[in-house]
């Protein structure tokens, strides 16, 4: 786990009051024992929330404690499928998929601790494991970072006899949620403005670092940064960026990697380089998951921001482009929707033809682009930083500790 600032840090950020806001919450909470489990620590959104958030919950007095569910390459498979599938796809499941899924689960039972007072489990894929509850006496919370709107109901199904055990349901937003007999919460996530991938860098060094990558950075560029998963739809971006060729000189670039649970990476990444050889000026960058100094100066560098997801959870990636005041263009869908506002911070698109529309647009007109991305800056700084997430969060501790059904008061005992 990469080193973080200190809370100290973030009053530049967000005003010392928030600070001593946080800190006044969380000592009604120290000591309290709190484990997150996941399925990677590397790659993808969960684990790069995780490496931030975890050290600071430590450093307001919480004992945190983060493990991640030991699977093989079956086990990742079925719940890529699973994963799929929640997001609206058509996909069978057997009895064999079943059984891969449950015996895996049963070889991680020992990643439960048996000594704290809170288990937050991330996604569908360790959800399993809410089993075996009274291996300790704490309460679980179920945390969905995927968008179930649209959910197979076969797996939907599957899932809520899980979901239906835990506490308490965690989703981004309310369109999210399910008919559960459990209480749900609606938390966005945030992003951790003192990130490698989003502290403050000079044109300068930003400019350096892209060339470094092989591009070329006073050549106008249209990017996107996401994982190669087919529903971040890769090649459609080529299509959009194929389409608006012609009116201003830019170059596209695609910059991911793939998450150690997500076996298809490879094979999306293959059909994206195959399309990218068949238009100019398209660049495909393959990078490692820790390559935030790149991807920050990606953004910093980027005439044109896009994310043109067909189904997403949120979308973080959108609003680190929008803290490096980048507008951006994105399609209509889940977490998207809810941060970009149309006309002011960015686009807002519903095809592959009206996102090639908006990128000659911004590219055409940068003083159009500068005003949305200065907005764009305001709006994350009020809605989505870490510590307003983090103290959200810490009060949806102490709710789920009391089995809060109504309002909550700081001044009670909190019993264990």
């Amino acid at each position: 786990m990469s080193s973080v600032p200190s809370l100290a840090d973030y009053a530049e950020v967000v005003g010392r009051a928030e600070i001593e806001e946080l800190r006044s919450i969380a000592r009604h909470l120290e000591g309290k024992r709190i484990q997150h489990v996941n399925s990677t620590r590397t790659g993808g959104g969960v684990a790069e929330i995780l490496n931030r958030r975890v050290p600071l919950e430590r450093e307001l007095g919480l004992q945190v404690e983060w493990d991640v569910v030991r699977g093989n390459g079956g086990f990742f498979e079925v719940t890529k499928s699973f994963h799929n599938a929640l997001h609206g796809a058509s996909v069978r499941f057997g009895p064999e998929d079943l059984e891969i899924y449950n015996d895996t689960i049963r070889r991680n039972l020992d990643v439960i601790r048996p000594d704290v007072d809170v288990v937050l489990i991330h996604d569908p894929q360790p959800s399993g494991l809410v089993r075996e509850r009274s291996r300790n006496r704490a309460a679980w919370i179920w945390r969905c970072h995927i968008d179930l709107s649209q959910a197979d109901v076969t797996a939907w199904g599957f899932l809520r006899s899980l979901v239906e055990s835990f506490d308490a349901a965690v989703f981004h937003l309310p369109q999210y949620t399910k008919e559960l007999m459990v209480p749900q919460y609606i938390l966005p996530p945030a992003i951790d403005p003192l990130s490698p991938k989003n502290e403050e860098m000079s044109d300068a060094e930003a400019k350096s670092v892209v060339a470094e990558l092989g591009l070329d950075p006073e050549l106008p560029i249209v990017l996107q940064v996401s994982r190669f998963d087919y529903l971040k739809d890769p090649v459609g971006v080529i299509d959009a960026f194929e389409m608006a060729l012609g009116w201003e000189p830019a170059q596209l670039v695609l910059a991911g990697g793939s998450a150690d649970d997500d076996p298809e990476g490879a094979e999306v990444l293959a059909r994206v380089q195959q399309r990218a050889s068949e238009v100019p000026n398209v660049h495909v960058l393959n990078l490692p998951p820790d390559s935030h100094r790149q991807i920050n100066a990606l953004q910093r560098v980027a005439r044109v921001v896009v994310q043109k997801s067909v189904r997403e959870g949120f979308g973080l990636v959108v609003t680190e482009a929008m803290w490096k005041r980048k507008p951006v263009i994105g399609t209509s869908v889940g977490g998207i929707r809810q941060q970009i506002l149309h006309g002011i911070t960015g686009f807002l698109v519903y095809s592959t033809e009206g996102m090639a529309f908006r990128i000659r647009q911004l590219l055409c007109d940068p003083e159009l682009s500068r005003h949305m991305g200065e907005r764009a800056r305001q709006h994350v700084r009020h809605n989505y930083l870490l510590p307003s997430s983090l103290k959200h969060w810490l009060l949806l501790y102490i709710a789920v500790a009391r089995k809060a059904r109504g309002m909550v008061r700081l001044d009670d005992p909190l019993n264990p």
